[in-house]
């Protein structure tokens, strides 16, 4: 996929329909079946015609249809950040990247999403952990329901195990917003941004440490307690397809 062209993301992302109107995808699944069947960076449109985001979509794992929202794979980005990073997205879609907050709100505000968390450690092992429905609410509206709280259910073992239905419902936390239950900083202790409770069974977001076991390294531990894994996504795509 890295090797996609500019050009091609643009002819693949941008087409024209059969009434002359621009093609306006709303996710991997609409670009899916526009006939765009290949794995690799697309622009979806969430907030309208005018905030095109570019975002990577999984077109062969189970069917394809995945949109990422989050990805680590190389250490090379920087997760260690503040709200307002984790709100509007950050990193590059190619590689390593958040798709932000707002953006995946906006998402499941308009479509009912099933969630798919792959990863491999760095023995080339293999596992997921899949849930049936997935979603996160506004940043502010209701003060029970704010800050992007997580609702994540019916999950199904790939053989990761669950390590997310016990942050569920949860408001998202930085190091600048702390919405955990914790007397402390989640997010500070845990070197990431994520859906702490007091803290975590799940840090995909935290320090890339290339395998080494540490509470504070990229972690899901279900699978494997405390050890950094070599690569994390995570992908959702609509129910009842």
């Amino acid at each position: 996929m890295q090797g996609l062209n500019f050009l091609s993301v643009l002819l693949l992302s941008v087409t024209v329909n059969s009434k002359g109107l621009m093609f306006q995808p709303l996710d991997c699944a609409d670009i899916y079946n526009g006939g765009s069947k290949t794995s690799g960076v697309y622009r979806i449109y969430t907030a309208g015609p005018n905030s095109p985001q570019y975002v990577y979509c999984d077109m062969d794992t189970d069917g394809g249809k995945w949109t990422v929202f989050q990805r680590r794979m190389d250490g090379t980005i920087n997760f260690f950040r503040g709200w307002e990073e984790y709100k509007n997205g950050f990193g590059h879609a190619a590689g390593e990247y958040w798709l932000g907050l707002e953006t995946i709100y906006l998402l499941t505000l308009k479509k009912n999403y099933e969630l798919r968390v792959d990863m491999e450690d760095f023995n080339g092992q293999k596992a997921y952990a899949f849930y049936s429905s997935f979603s996160i609410s506004p940043e502010t509206t209701n003060p029970e329901l704010d800050g992007y709280k997580l609702h994540v259910t019916g999950f199904k073992d790939g053989g990761a195990g669950d390590s997310l239905t016990y942050q569920n419902g949860m408001k998202f936390s930085t190091y600048d917003r702390d919405q955990d239950t914790l007397e402390g900083n989640c997010a500070v202790s845990a070197v990431g941004g994520f859906w702490y409770k007091d803290c975590y069974f799940s840090n995909p977001n935290g320090l890339y440490t290339w395998g080494l076991n540490t509470q504070i390294g990229v972690n899901w531990r279900a699978w494997r307690t405390f050890y950094s894994v070599k690569s994390i996504s995570m992908k959702i795509r609509p129910v009842n397809l």
